[in-house]
């Protein structure tokens, strides 16, 4: 049984995890203060409740016909080397959105060539960036390298934002010129990360039948799947982040300094909890805790729903933002344990898969319900959804909800 006892911040004696960790941490910076730039443009530009539902259309079409190929991409070259691409497209894209800016066009068209781009980007990114970690400390480090590693994203959500809503108020040009800095700045980091992976000796050729081994793999493995659908569903039909551009302004009545603090907000709640496990991770009930942690996100995003104070808001998306924690930690090292090495960018990539389209498509849909049945009503109605997957998830799955330790290779049951 692995160790997964609590060891603070042992992950970050290892300087290639370090190395990554502030590559990381910079280029999640840049893409959080796009975000707030992107979407307040965007609804300053249109006023339209489904346009800002296509940002995240238009990032998870693009990401979805590639992310299986990128999981096969994962198993087969540097890891390492695959994620700075991508920081380096990630770039290109901000330049091309300075561009745009500057030029003073009132069309959208150009955003969303933008946000396809970055969409691809991150098909190769994700499950790259997801297999990475386990090869960068040693096994018994695991533990601490996921809690760092999920509360340095956390981080950056929480700068991200606050700084793109500032400075967005000298117009969106002055937030994609720094981010032009941060990209560059994370790739160059990225170069001096070196993995203790092993050599993957003649691997398999490129072929549909590959791509298709991580869900092959996940189909397989009930607490796996339960877990990563369970996120899926969860997130799809209660995530309201991609409305809080027009929260903000058509329900709260506040600016874009506001809008940042509100994209804030989740990541707060997620990364005081992530620090605090680091130090005291969970180690019994996994599954009961995977399920109190979505239950947490629902009901957060109810009363989120139903509020017209700036401060309820905020709190309510710091309970989303502990709660979606939660989950996201324990299904991240369900996963990995659970997933030889040899396959782990393939089923990282389903993982991916999956996540992104409860995030983009989960943007999409929101948009499409606020068009259909208004803004308030539409989250609501997403959070009520949210507790209906968990209860129907806890009879599907059993062997998740009954889960009680994390184990190499499977998940004791109680």
């Amino acid at each position: 049984m692995s160790s997964l006892r609590p060891r603070g911040l042992d992950a970050l004696q290892h300087r290639d995890f370090r190395n990554y960790l502030f590559s990381r941490l910079l280029a999640t910076v840049a893409a959080q203060m796009q975000v707030v730039a992107i979407g307040w443009q965007v609804y300053q530009i249109t006023g339209s409740f489904t346009k800002l539902g296509f940002i995240g259309l238009a990032q998870f079409l693009p990401f979805m016909l590639l992310v299986l190929v990128a999981g096969q991409v994962a198993d087969r070259h540097d890891r390492r080397l695959i994620i700075n691409l991508c920081m380096v497209a990630q770039l290109i894209g901000s330049a091309i959105l300075l561009v745009f800016t500057q030029s003073g066009l009132h069309a959208i068209w150009p955003v969303y060539l933008v946000l396809g781009l970055l969409g691809s980007a991150r098909a190769f990114a994700m499950p790259a960036t997801k297999a990475i970690v386990i090869n960068l400390v040693p096994t018994e480090a695991f533990g601490s390298a996921t809690a760092i590693s999920s509360s340095a994203f956390q981080v950056a959500t929480i700068a991200g934002p606050v700084l793109g809503g500032f400075l967005y108020l000298l117009g969106p040009q002055a937030v994609y010129t720094p981010a032009l800095i941060l990209l560059f700045a994370a790739s160059l980091l990225m170069t001096r990360v070196r993995t203790r992976r092993e050599r993957v000796q003649d691997p398999a050729p490129m072929s549909l039948q590959n791509a298709l081994e991580g869900l092959r793999f996940v189909r397989s493995r009930p607490v796996v799947l339960g877990a990563i659908s369970l996120d899926l569903f969860a997130v799809l039909f209660g995530g309201c982040v991609a409305m809080l551009p027009a929260y903000a302004r058509d329900v709260l009545h506040v600016g874009p300094q506001a809008l940042g603090f509100l994209r804030t907000a989740p990541a707060v709640g997620a990364v005081l909890t992530a620090a605090g496990l680091a130090f005291f991770p969970i180690q019994r009930h996994v599954g009961r805790w995977m399920f109190g942690g979505v239950v947490t996100f629902g009901l957060a995003t109810i009363i989120f729903g139903l509020s017209h104070q700036l401060w309820l808001s905020m709190l309510m998306l710091l309970l989303l933002g502990a709660g979606d924690m939660i989950s996201v930690y324990i299904r991240q090292i369900l996963v990995q344990f659970e997933t030889p090495d040899a396959v782990r960018g393939r089923v990282s990539a389903v993982s991916a898969m999956f996540i992104g389209a409860s995030n983009e498509l989960g943007e999409f849909e929101s948009g499409m319900m606020a068009g259909a049945f208004g803004l308030v009503p539409s989250v609501v109605l997403g959070g009520c959804a949210t507790l209906l997957v968990a209860a129907a998830w806890a009879g599907l799955f059993p062997a998740l909800s009954r889960a009680d330790r994390f184990q190499s290779g499977k998940s004791a049951e109680t």
